[in-house]
């Protein structure tokens, strides 16, 4: 099985490539930018592992990874890669301009990615798409993640539409959505909000990464008759919401 990973040099990413990359037989193509460091060690010692440096703010660096997509002959596409921050500014506080820029570095470059692997995909008539979004898009969202959880939000209905278009060419798209995981990215929030998060899980700890990637890698092996839904990774702590009118 060939599977391309975005963002896969650090965090939930890392994890991805990892377990994948436990089967000798897979190979395991990897997205990195800033974490050349991370790359590096990781082809070196997992050999059927190959880091591709792609900077989402950069169109010419999305071209080229665009135009490798039928020399890797992947399988599989976890899109993961994530630019910039968990939380930012209190929607009222956040520049209008800054929801188009996130937009233009966070989703346009997953739907570049995936027009791309689609192509491909139906060209062998087969392939599987796994997006990582965010529980946070049920219930209340943390304050300060508009832009987060807006690029998530979108990202979720398009995965819905590969599903719908391309099931014919057994083509397979769902969303895993976890709850809260300590990263880079997330590591800078106040310890006490992180308190309050271990004390709001059913599990009362937080979700760790290698978990994530546990569901993205069985996700990747079911059949493509689980295709256009949104798995939800949360220790079930959303089963007793209920909407009211």
């Amino acid at each position: 099985m060939n599977i391309l990973v975005t963002g896969g040099a650090s965090g939930i990413g890392e994890a991805i490539t990892r377990k994948f990359a436990e089967e000798e037989g897979n190979k395991v193509y990897f997205t990195y930018n800033r974490s050349a460091e991370r790359a590096i060690s990781i082809t070196n010692n997992l050999l059927n592992t190959r880091a591709i440096h792609c900077d989402f703010e950069s169109d010419s660096s999305l071209e080229v990874l665009c135009n490798m997509m039928n020399e890797m002959e992947i399988d599989v596409l976890i899109n993961n890669a994530y630019t910039g921050n968990y939380l930012n500014k209190h929607f009222h506080k956040t520049a209008a301009n800054d929801f188009l820029v996130d937009f233009t570095r966070n989703v346009l470059p997953v739907i570049r990615i995936t027009q791309a692997a689609i192509f491909f995909f139906r060209t062998k008539k087969s392939g599987k798409i796994v997006t990582i979004s965010t529980a946070a898009l049920i219930g209340s969202p943390p304050v300060g993640s508009s832009q987060y959880v807006a690029n998530k939000a979108y990202l979720e209905q398009m995965s819905k539409c590969w599903a719908a278009e391309n099931s014919k060419f057994n083509i397979s798209s769902v969303i895993l959505s976890p709850s809260f995981v300590l990263t880079g990215m997330t590591g800078k929030l106040d310890e006490r909000i992180i308190e309050q998060l271990i004390q709001d899980n059913p599990l009362k700890r937080l979700l760790t990464k290698e978990e994530v990637a546990n569901a993205v890698y069985k996700l990747a092996h079911t059949s493509e008759s689980v295709s256009g839904r949104s798995i939800v990774l949360n220790a079930g702590e959303s089963i007793n919401l209920q909407q009211a009118f």
